[in-house]
């Protein structure tokens, strides 16, 4: 079966063409790094994970860009409120935001451009825009006028004529349609700010990916993505700027995650119910929550729940229980290539065609539009299939066990399974404090942060009653060069990670 994708610009399923013949370049719109990585981030970041690793599997060479907002009404306001720069709050969010989900498991794109380091380009490309007739200054700022691309409204279906019925521009607005968007914001006070052809200012959020994405793999690319909520307006006015500066198509297949919902509610701040990507590690293994990812389409919404995360675990073990009774039988084997079916007994042969038959539907399965649900499916057949030939077989074929081991792995990793197990950060830290608490005479198994933080602001405490004040400070600077730093507030000893 030949790979298709569904395309959200044609809404339909298309037999994928790479624009380069082996060879695919990805663009993901990145995350804001104001505050840390959560479930909805891992939900967008695993499937395109696992679509990369799938492109890869089929040969392809795969070049994946994905961006960082580090420049952003929101980082800027959170950097304000903590008093600090907004770029170095933004940089610190970032290197947290990655090691986030480099501990869940999901890997690397290739590059990571920043907003703050394409400011440049950024600027060229809005020139070219205002150039050609679809942008406008405005007292500082600069507007892309969306009447002017007749295609406006081609990714999301949406009419112009329709969006602007109602719609009115505020008093004081500068912009001439209140659909316009911004390609460059005058500076305020307070604000990050870099000079421009318009004055002194700053870039608005959607110029950052058309730039990126242009930069880094040229018009057109073959695969635009990310979550659901970015097709409108983002998305839109991505491709509206982009072909509007270089007259090119932008992206040839644009890919759209379904947004993920927890116990059947939408994950919002309101609700209080975004979940910490590190604060779902401290209870679960991470490949159970990349497997429970995997169950679902990536365009459908999959609902978060423990019950669901429970049931994930028990699928994933009889996976790894096969696994581990293959590694067994076959551990004197170092690898299998192919096996001659002609030189098999009926029971071995019927068996290798098992495995073969699970190669062939795993592959139709992805072929259909990444289709992991029945990918997931086809696994758990042959792990039926091959537990009822080890149970009707005193003596498996070695080379046999050894070809089924290698199959589950090779086709186990494109859902991101059987990664090596890694200490995540909290391993690390949890390491640093019991053994920084044993310095200090005590010894504690305990692996819950907050218990090991709580012991040692004790003996920081103990230590100030005794008026070992040297030793208290001692404490203060210890904990901060691992990672936490302390206060002494009126209300008492407070601690926090930096």
């Amino acid at each position: 079966m030949t790979l298709q994708i569904y395309n959200t610009l044609t809404r339909k399923k298309e037999v994928f063409n790479p624009v380069e013949q082996g060879k695919i370049k990805m663009y993901v719109c990145g995350m804001t790094v104001y505050s840390d990585a959560h479930i909805g981030h891992a939900r967008t970041y695993f499937a395109f994970d696992m679509i990369r690793r799938y492109f890869e599997f089929k040969g392809y060479k795969v070049t994946y860009v994905q961006n960082i907002t580090d420049v952003d009404d929101k980082i800027i306001a959170a950097a304000n409120k903590e008093g600090v720069d907004a770029l170095e709050y933004s940089s610190r969010f970032t290197d947290r935001c990655l090691t986030d989900l480099d501990n869940l498991g999901i890997m690397r794109a290739d590059i990571y451009p920043k907003a703050s380091e394409t400011i440049t380009e950024m600027i060229e490309m809005i020139k070219d825009i205002v150039e050609q007739g679809y942008g406008y200054e405005s007292e500082g700022d600069v507007y892309f006028s969306v009447e002017k691309f007749e295609d406006y409204g081609k990714l999301s279906g949406q009419k112009l004529e329709d969006l602007m019925s109602g719609a009115r521009i505020d008093p004081g607005d500068k912009k001439r349609n209140p659909f316009d968007f911004a390609l460059w914001k005058k500076s305020k006070p307070g604000e990050p700010s870099w000079e421009s052809p318009w004055g002194a200012g700053r870039p608005g959020w959607h110029i950052e990916c058309s730039t990126m994405s242009s930069k880094y793999l040229g018009l057109p690319f073959d695969v635009h993505g990310g979550g659901m909520d970015l097709r409108f307006p983002h998305h839109e006015n991505e491709i509206a700027q982009a072909e509007a500066a270089t007259g090119k198509e932008f992206a040839k297949y644009w890919m759209h995650i379904g947004l993920l919902t927890v116990n059947g509610e939408k994950m919002s701040k309101s609700l209080g119910n975004i979940i910490n990507v590190k604060d779902l590690l401290q209870k679960w293994d991470p490949e159970i929550i990349r497997f429970f990812f995997a169950q679902a389409h990536y365009r459908s919404p999959p609902d978060f729940s423990e019950k669901a995360l429970e049931n994930t675990e028990k699928g994933l073990t009889r996976i790894h229980r096969l696994k581990e009774r293959f590694e067994e039988l076959s551990r004197d084997i170092d690898s299998v290539e192919s096996i001659e079916k002609e030189n098999l007994p009926d029971d071995e042969s019927k068996f290798l065609q098992t495995i073969e038959d699970f190669k062939i539907k795993f592959e139709n399965a992805m072929d259909d539009d990444f289709n992991t649900p029945e990918a997931v499916a086809k696994i758990y057949d042959f792990v039926n299939a091959s537990n009822k030939y080890l149970e009707v077989t005193p003596d498996p074929n070695k080379n046999l066990c050894k070809y089924g081991l290698q199959t589950l792995i090779q086709l186990g990793n494109v859902l991101t399974l059987f990664q090596p197990k890694k200490e995540t950060d909290d391993t690390v830290f949890v390491k640093k404090l019991q053994s920084l608490i044993g310095k200090y005479g005590k010894q504690t198994d305990d692996e819950s942060i907050d218990n090991l933080m709580e012991i040692m602001l004790n003996l920081r405490q103990e230590a100030r009653e005794r008026k070992e004040w040297n030793t208290a400070d001692n404490i203060r600077n210890e904990l901060r060069e691992i990672g936490f730093e302390i206060q002494d507030t009126a209300e008492g000893t407070v601690w926090r990670k930096i």
